[in-house]
């Protein structure tokens, strides 16, 4: 079966390249168990589904595109009863795809998922993320 996903606004961000610099190791510290390429984010509602997002990812969404994704590792318990989602450190940046902002976090199933960056037009140099959002942007 394939693991459900989530998106997620990237509140605050102005560009990818902070989005990254979010995950840096010395910006974000390692979860005391996880070892160090495992951080979280918290949300207030742990999701219905949660169990089948194990394995999905976390799509970020900066200016109204998806533009990278985190996978999810698993759940937890995290202060004041909200729930924690524990992420891979590493960000994988995705083909630009536009996606509306929202509160909190919406479930994306994997057939509307964009593919990876790396992985999109075969062999060659890869576009930088922000020359593909801005292509997607005006429909090319």
């Amino acid at each position: 079966m394939t693991p459900l996903n989530m998106t997620k606004v990237a509140y605050g961000a102005t560009s990818l390249e902070e989005i990254h610099g979010w995950f840096a190791p010395d910006a974000r510290p390692p979860l005391p168990g996880h070892g160090k390429e495992v951080v979280q984010i918290t949300t207030r509602n742990k999701p219905k589904r949660a169990e089948e997002m194990i394995g999905g990812s976390v799509f970020w969404i900066l200016k109204h595109q998806l533009v990278a994704r985190s996978e999810i590792i698993g759940f937890a318990e995290a202060e004041n009863g909200r729930t924690a989602i524990l992420i891979a450190r590493q960000l994988v940046d995705v083909q630009p795809r536009p996606r509306r902002a929202h509160q909190g976090w919406r479930y994306l199933e994997a057939a509307d998922a964009p593919p990876d960056l790396h992985g999109v037009g075969g062999t060659g140099d890869v576009m930088p993320a922000h020359l593909a959002a801005e292509l997607a942007r005006l429909g090319l």
